[in-house]
């Protein structure tokens, strides 16, 4: 913990379409069908919203919609069997969705002494071995309830929006970060919060919306280019983990049906 008087900045990422170029929550549909907590309808739901999730990304509405989605699907859900799949597959599903311009731009920030936070709506099981991967300091996330080893459906911490923002004041009253010298990277419009909230906001392959907002109040647009291979081989944290996985799909499918009926 940082001493009084001693305030330093530090660098926020958004983790979907900022430092990854797809949904973590989505990208794990296919090995959470094979071990069986999924079924083949939400697979090709989770195929679709990620088409869906590249073209535009998912507004307030959806991303509630999602919320309650998550929690009906995934209570009962083992978490053991959950850390096992994600362990098995992390390396292949996540390495080749690394922006490497996100990986150079975090080196940055540590060699100029500032920590690295990654400010995702996802779950913390699958946020935080992520984060290992990057070496990242510190992880702000969505958290489920466990009880006897199953997630109930609830959740405890839904990091999304303004809540990401009041999560982010109170880690850095804990670490002495100081906001208004500190730097933030996202994609969508939903963390307009969380880019107004530091001294140093960029809009990083932004949606529309962003990207007006963006340009209307002067911040950076930076443009990654799709992912490459030039992030080594991801190595296999103790902590690995779903819960906001996959199964969110369906709730962005049934979003955008519920939009088209209404037109």
């Amino acid at each position: 913990m940082a001493h009084p008087g001693t305030a330093r900045s530090a660098a926020f990422f958004d983790l979907d379409k900022t430092i990854l170029a797809r949904s973590s929550t989505l990208a794990f549909s296919r090995p959470f069908y094979a071990g069986g907590l999924i079924n083949r309808r939400t697979v090709l739901r989770s195929a679709y919203a990620q088409f869906v999730y590249l073209l535009g990304g998912a507004d307030h509405d959806q991303m509630e919609r999602m919320r309650e989605y998550i929690s009906a699907m995934c209570a009962g859900w083992d978490v053991a069997t959950v850390q096992g799949i994600v362990a098995d597959t992390l390396d292949h599903i996540v390495r080749p969705m690394i922006h490497a311009e996100a990986v150079e731009l975090i080196d940055r920030h540590h060699a100029a002494g500032r920590d690295v936070v990654i400010v995702s709506t996802s779950g913390a099981e699958v946020v935080e071995p992520i984060g290992a991967i990057l070496g990242a300091d510190k992880v702000i996330a969505t958290r489920m309830v466990v009880a006897d080893g199953k997630y109930t459906g609830e959740i405890a911490e839904y990091a999304y929006g303004p809540h990401k923002v009041t999560a982010m004041q109170a880690l850095a009253a804990v670490e002495g970060y100081d906001l208004a010298s500190s730097y933030g990277y996202s994609d969508s419009i939903t963390d307009e919060p969380m880019l107004a909230a530091v001294g140093h906001p960029h809009a990083v392959n932004p949606d529309k919306a962003l990207r007006r907002v963006a340009v209307e109040r002067g911040w950076p647009v930076l443009e990654f280019a799709e992912p490459g291979e030039r992030v080594g081989r991801v190595r296999r944290p103790a902590v690995a983990a779903g819960v906001v996985t996959a199964v969110a799909a369906g709730a962005l499918l049934l979003a955008y049906r519920r939009r088209a009926r209404a037109v």
